[in-house]
């Protein structure tokens, strides 16, 4: 897996609605973040080319307009900031970071469920290790 730099949470911002769309320009982008927190369109095109040069975006140029598309994938990118939080916050406990997240949770029962199917192939999977 490529190791790519930190994202700060603007940037992450951005990044997940360019993985929500597929591929975007700046002017769509703009318009979401404008109407939730009136940032300026060099802002986020600011914000754009620094994704690109960390290696998570590239562009085409489609007329005038450069259309955005993510390189990195979303889960393990997501996994990735996880992991950085988990060994920053909690000492590189995974299960305590679960757990401060879970604790002031209401989960659905299917969610539960999930949760309790991934457990279970953890267990089995530390079983086999041994």
């Amino acid at each position: 897996m490529v190791q790519r730099t930190k994202l700060t949470p603007a940037q992450l911002e951005v990044m997940s609605l360019v993985w929500e769309q597929g591929e975007a320009t700046v002017s769509q982008i703009w318009e979401t973040l404008r109407e939730r927190s009136g940032v300026a369109r060099n802002t986020v095109q600011t914000t754009l080319v620094r994704l690109e040069e960390k290696g998570y975006l590239r562009h085409r140029v489609e007329g005038n307009a450069h259309v955005y598309m993510p390189t990195a994938k979303r889960d393990s990118t997501m996994r990735q900031l996880l992991k950085n939080l988990a060994n920053v916050a909690f000492h590189g406990s995974t299960a305590g970071l679960v757990m401060t997240l879970l604790e002031d949770e209401a989960l659905t029962d299917g969610e539960i469920g999930q949760l309790m199917r991934l457990l279970k192939e953890k267990r089995a999977e530390s079983q086999n290790r041994k």
